[in-house]
């Protein structure tokens, strides 16, 4: 049995790295009936082209669908498109979500913006203790810096379509070549030029997984008692509060708002946001009380393909039948 990791996934098709050469598999069928989703990034065991076992996973990201990773680096343009603060504060939650440490680098230094901006990222974000990293990839400039940031990590790239994901790694190693477009000068906004996951070596001793652009983040999953907890800049007043279930919205003797001047009002504004998402999710699930049956099942500590309630009935049927026919057939 071979061990490796998925590099990329394409159609039905999982490429898998074994440290020496690559692997075109397909998944074995038991894992198809046990509903088994494998990620890029995925540690898999698999034999003659065929994956036969996903190995546990020390993390994952759900979206961008990416595991094992050691940090995501979130992108964000100071320019075209115009910085949106709101944006990164839903990257950083994500990170903090799926508890994978964040770094922010922000791109396009090149281009003319308000430089009161660094001032202010300073001073909302390196309290929280997150690493900031300024770049220009088209000039080559804090690339060096962004580099290191990389080093002994495999390190996942998000952030909205044409903040300069690719031309970064780009900068970093030109023979990857990477496709890159331009923002649209009409939308300001940039196109999907990445179309999977996929990891990339950018050299000996950093990998990267580049991801297509996305933006649709929303807290349409989590309850929303839970997501101050999302926020290190509001969770660390939370215990002050009168109520445990305290949201911090407009509650009596709230601990939060007693502090409100010292949360950065974007960041609050953020939270209000995920709170609303929250709420829809709680309305949705509060009558949707039916069971989903499991896939699987363990025995002697190996996963099973679980046979549906269905099936069984219908296998039980088909016994009593035959059954009822051997009866009848001794009565003859």
């Amino acid at each position: 049995m071979e061990q490796g990791q998925i590099y990329k996934i394409h159609s039905d098709f999982y490429y898998v790295d074994d440290g020496q050469k690559t692997h075109e598999c397909k998944i074995r069928e038991v894992l198809k009936k046990q509903k088994e989703k494998i990620l890029v990034g995925d540690f898999v065991e698999f034999e003659n082209g065929a994956i036969t076992k996903i190995i546990p996973r020390k993390n994952f990201i759900k979206r961008p669908s990416v595991a094992n990773v050691d940090q995501i680096i979130i992108v964000s343009a100071l320019k075209e498109p115009d910085l949106d603060l709101h944006q990164l504060n839903r990257y950083i939650a994500l990170s903090k979500y799926y508890n994978v440490p964040a770094v922010l680098c922000f791109n396009k230094e090149d281009l003319e913006w308000d430089k009161k901006l660094k001032e202010k990222i300073k001073n909302i974000y390196e309290p929280l203790r997150y690493k900031i990293v300024f770049t220009s990839a088209t000039e080559h400039k804090g690339i060096k810096n962004f580099e290191r940031q990389l080093t002994d990590k495999t390190s996942v790239l998000c952030g909205n379509s044409g903040v300069g994901k690719s031309s970064l790694i780009n900068a970093i190693n030109p023979d990857l070549n990477l496709r890159t477009k331009q923002v649209s000068e009409k939308t300001q906004r940039g196109t999907h030029t990445t179309r999977h996951c996929e990891i990339i070596k950018l050299n000996d001793s950093s990998r990267i997984v580049d991801t297509p652009g996305f933006s649709n983040v929303k807290f349409d999953f989590i309850l929303p008692a839970d997501v101050d907890l999302l926020f290190d800049d509001i969770s660390k007043f939370r215990d002050g509060c009168k109520y445990a279930d305290c949201l911090h919205i407009h509650e009596d003797k709230c601990n939060v708002l007693s502090n409100i001047d010292k949360i950065d009002k974007t960041r609050y504004e953020s939270y209000l946001e995920f709170i609303k998402e929250a709420k829809e999710y709680k309305e949705k699930i509060k009558f949707e009380g039916h069971k989903q049956e499991q896939t699987k099942k363990i025995v002697n500590n190996k996963h099973i393909a679980k046979i549906s309630e269905k099936k069984r009935q219908s296998a039980r049927n088909t016994c009593k039948q035959k059954i009822y026919k051997d009866i009848e057939n001794e009565d003859e």
